[in-house]
């Protein structure tokens, strides 16, 4: 792909700079203008979407004190502590609304498009690079997740650092170099450990670079690996006892078929973006075996170990979709000349616009998806509008209960995050805090919790018709024995019913007053 120069620390030919490196003249451009397009796609309406149940989860874990902070991961989650540090400290200085908890996702991920455009200048041409970063922004699936409460986009934007710090390498080793690059190592597992499996790319690229004659690659890779490895290590240890969180995760074929679609965000952009992936890989031999390590080996890996691991989910792998993106960036730049910056001036000009002319294409057919991406999830729970509901029309001494399966608490205890006045959560006996877990323990004896309640209300995702469906059944009961069902307000996946108490129940009064009443 590029001439070849020797070494002085060996006989081995690796390839020279290319003829198109122009300094900060060509990659200023190939990092800003995919970096501003990615935030044109992302900060908008930032916050308008609802928060869901993971979101829920980063924001509850995020809100704690360090200490109960602490007492949660030893039982749940410690692969995500170091990114619930980091938002523990930025709600601490920037607050918990929606568009604060997702600024630093989005402002990742426009990191990451930035990225991506200078790794295609680097190992191509800066106008592979710009079409690449270009693309990858506006791809559905990076807009959804770079609106999301949850380490993702850090993930991709670590694992596009530390495979373009490895590429510097080498082509000129440095022991500061090998130092950064051994701390990208942490940052790609503490932003998800599925996102390790780009170390396999990066051994090829290794590899290849020994079999050309680097004394010194293979060595130096390993002592940073390791060492980076050794800063991870403790951390997926302890996670591995706590695998049962997500056992639920056992695919099916149907979902590994429906992959590039759920990566993607929708068929429209997957289809184009593979296509032409494949095209590019035949294009780029040199480099087709790690960039297949970085594209297919984590799917299949995962998917395969999916029993034990649990870790085959689109989003664990969304720091696939550059690589993709950079295939197919190469194969429309092989039209504009070869992909070590060579050819007529003209040709490569017009290979340019061929490739913005295909990024505009390809945010036509990613309009339908954005649109998704944008909007709620499908099947989650209108927390928002119950909560609204609740605050317009509660009445002092109200009290709430909940039931389903979409950790309701936790979802109202965010939206009513703010409210001056909300119902009191009567049937809680044991908070989360208390429990180290997300969740709380319900009142052992609930008639006698409700005993002082004259209006409670309910909100419940449970499916049917049955308002105490999906509820602890000592809690049914006691509804049923006290209260009637007065107001039923049905809203997208959730109802909130309010029920008054029973004619012939009259609630205790406790007050000392009443007390004295009764004793005479």
């Amino acid at each position: 792909m590029r001439p070849a120069v020797p070494r002085e620390d060996g006989p081995a030919e690796l390839p020279a700079p290319r003829r198109d490196r122009g300094g900060w003249r060509t990659s200023a451009p190939v990092v800003a203008l995919p970096t501003l397009l990615a935030l044109v796609m992302l900060l908008p309406g930032l916050g308008d979407r609802q928060l869901w149940r993971d979101e829920h989860a980063t924001w509850w874990a995020a809100s704690l004190s360090l200490h109960d902070l602490s007492v949660l991961t030893k039982s749940i989650d410690i692969v995500f502590i170091p990114y619930y540090l980091g938002m523990h400290l930025w709600i601490a200085v920037f607050g918990d609304s929606e568009t604060a908890l997702r600024i630093p996702g989005a402002l990742a991920m426009a990191a990451a498009a930035g990225l991506l455009g200078l790794l295609g200048r680097h190992l191509f041409t800066a106008r592979v690079g710009l079409v690449a970063g270009l693309a990858f922004a506006v791809v559905p699936g990076i807009t959804r997740y770079g609106q999301e409460v949850r380490p993702y986009a850090f993930a991709v934007a670590a694992v596009l650092l530390s495979t373009l710090l490895l590429l510097r390498l080498l082509e000129r080793h440095g022991f500061k170099g090998w130092c950064a690059y051994a701390l990208t190592v942490p940052l790609i597992g503490w932003s998800h450990l599925a996102s390790l499996c780009v170390l396999a790319a990066h051994l090829a690229l290794v590899v290849r670079a020994r079999r050309a004659g680097d004394r010194i690659a293979g060595w130096a890779w390993t002592a940073a690996a390791l060492i980076g490895l050794c800063l991870v290590l403790p951390m997926a240890l302890a996670g591995s006892g706590q695998s049962g969180q997500i056992a639920w995760n056992n695919p099916t074929l149907h979902d590994l078929q429906t992959y590039p679609e759920q990566l993607f965000g929708s068929w429209a952009v997957a289809v184009p973006v593979l296509v032409l992936a494949v095209v590019g890989a035949c294009l780029v031999r040199e480099y087709v075996l790690p960039f297949a390590l970085w594209t297919v080996l984590p799917p299949l890996l995962t998917f395969a170990t999916a029993a034990q691991l649990h870790l085959f989910l689109p989003r664990y792998l969304l720091f696939t979709v550059p690589a993709w993106v950079l295939l197919a960036a190469a194969a429309l730049g092989r039209a504009g000349g070869r992909l070590n910056g060579e050819g007529p001036r003209a040709l490569r000009t017009g290979g340019l616009v061929l490739g913005l002319v295909a990024v505009a294409g390809l945010t036509l057919a990613a309009q339908p998806g954005l649109s998704t991406a944008r909007a709620d999830i499908a099947g989650e729970p209108d927390f928002r509008g119950a909560a609204a509901y609740l605050l317009a029309h509660q009445k002092k001494g109200d009290a709430l209960a909940y039931g389903g399966q979409f950790s309701e608490r936790r979802a109202l205890d965010y939206e009513l995050r703010d409210a001056t006045t909300r119902p009191k959560d009567v049937l809680v006996h044991r908070t989360p805090q208390e429990l180290g877990s997300y969740g709380a323990q319900e009142c052992p004896r609930p008639a006698s919790c409700l005993a002082t309640t004259k209006r409670l209300w309910l909100v419940t995702t449970a499916f049917g018709d049955d308002p105490y469906g999906d509820m602890p059944r000592a809690n049914a009961k006691a509804i049923r024995a006290g209260f009637r069902l007065a107001d039923t307000k049905a809203l997208h996946h959730v109802r909130v019913l309010l029920f008054t108490r029973s004619a012939a129940e009259h609630p205790r009064d406790d007050s000392a007053a009443d007390r004295a009443v009764h004793a005479s």
